[in-house]
Formats: structure tokens, C-alpha cells, sequence
């Protein structure tokens, strides 16, 4: 415990550091994720392709050939960045194919009748999408959603090993690497903090898909 107490402030400055990087992930990837689920159920067969194959590559390929692509392979072709970001926009990608399926599972979940309904009523598909299915689909969509957002959590952790710095990867590499302080301990710490991060969103999960379910 002494080694978690005397480098408190490391742990928590790498906690915040994991806290920035899971922020701009889980908004990010949401965002692709749901536009991908989108392009797949939409009547456009272009969309439904460029949606597959976006899935398809990404789920079936390991995390660290995607960052290894976005921080090596982008800079040969003039992508300049800093490996923070590279680091943020890989697991945006790999997680958003994820969040796709999760989301399109929950809009197969809603009856297909909802959606012949709002066309019947004059609504686009965007807006039948939107005011109609996506509603309904938020209650199957929750658990899944949140394993692919807490997967993604975990997944900072790989994102710290190619350079991003300061967060609880390099913190531990950090105490047991550069200044030989001893392993276990360290990493008590660092699964403390991914603890400590992970399990408040499990709960809050958790009240959401409650709340979804007493709304049936």
C-alpha cells in the first residue's frame, strides 16, 4: 500500500489522464457507431454495404493492428498527429463496430410493423428512425451497449502502450520500469483505478436499463 500511497498523485493524474481518453472514445465511437447502424438498415444498398464491410473489418481485426495502422500507417501517407489521438481515433473505430451491431440489434428488435406505421403516417425514414423505432430499441440496446462501452474502458489499456502517455498504462510502466518499485502493488493500484472507472458506469448502466424496462 505504500507504493500506492506515496505515488498518489501519479495514479490520480493517470486516472484522469484514462478518464480524457474513454471520454473522447465513448463519444466518438457512439457517434460512428450509430451512423454505421444507420447506413445498414437504411433502403440504400450502397449504405448497407459501406456499413458491412466497415463491421466486418474492424470487429474481425485485433485492436492492436488498428492502432498500429492509425500511428504508424497514417503518418507514411500525411496524416500528421500526435499518438494521443491516433490512440483515441483507433479505438473510436475498432469500438464503433460494436456499438453498430448493438444498436442495430435493438432496431431488428423493434416489430416491423412500427416502422411500415410511421411510413404509413407520411414520416421519411430518418424521422420514422428517429421519433418511431430508435425509442423502442433503446430497451434491447442498453446491455449490450454498455459491454461494448465498458470493453472499451478496458481496451484504454492497449491504447496506453503505443505512446500515448500519462495515463495509467505509463504509470505503472513508469513506477516498475524507470524507478524499480515492485509490480504488484503498482498494479493494484492500476486496476483500482480502472475500478474505480468502470464500476460507477456498470451502475449507471444499470438504473438506465432499469428505467427502459419499468417502461414496457
Amino acid at each position: 500500500m505504500d507504493v500506492i500511497i506515496d505515488n498518489a498523485g501519479l495514479f490520480w493524474s493517470g486516472w484522469l489522464r484514462t478518464v480524457e481518453i474513454c471520454l473522447y472514445a465513448a463519444i466518438g465511437s457512439l457517434a460512428v457507431g450509430l451512423a454505421v447502424a444507420v447506413a445498414r438498415v437504411s433502403p440504400v444498398p450502397v449504405l448497407q454495404r459501406l456499413g458491412a464491410l466497415w463491421v466486418q473489418c474492424l470487429r474481425n481485426c485485433p485492436l492492436t493492428v488498428v492502432l498500429f495502422f492509425m500511428a504508424f500507417g497514417l503518418p507514411e501517407v500525411g496524416l500528421q498527429g500526435s499518438y494521443f489521438w491516433f490512440g483515441v481515433t483507433g479505438l473510436v473505430c475498432y469500438t464503433s463496430a460494436f456499438i453498430c451491431e448493438a444498436v442495430r440489434s435493438g432496431i431488428n428488435a423493434v416489430p416491423a410493423g412500427q416502422a411500415e406505421a410511421a411510413r404509413a403516417i407520411g414520416l421519411t425514414f430518418g424521422a420514422g428512425l428517429r421519433l418511431v423505432v430508435l425509442p423502442q430499441a433503446l430497451r434491447s440496446m442498453v446491455p449490450p451497449l454498455g459491454n461494448a462501452l465498458i470493453a472499451m474502458i478496458k481496451n484504454s489499456a492497449i491504447v496506453g502502450a503505443f505512446g500515448v502517455g500519462g495515463e495509467l498504462f505509463s504509470v505503472a510502466d513508469t513506477l516498475t520500469s524507470a524507478r524499480g518499485l515492485p509490480a504488484l502493488p503498482t498494479l493494484t493500484g492500476v486496476v483500482a483505478g480502472y475500478l474505480l472507472l468502470i464500476l460507477p458506469v456498470g451502475f449507471l448502466l444499470g438504473a438506465l436499463e432499469r428505467k427502459v424496462a419499468i417502461a414496457r
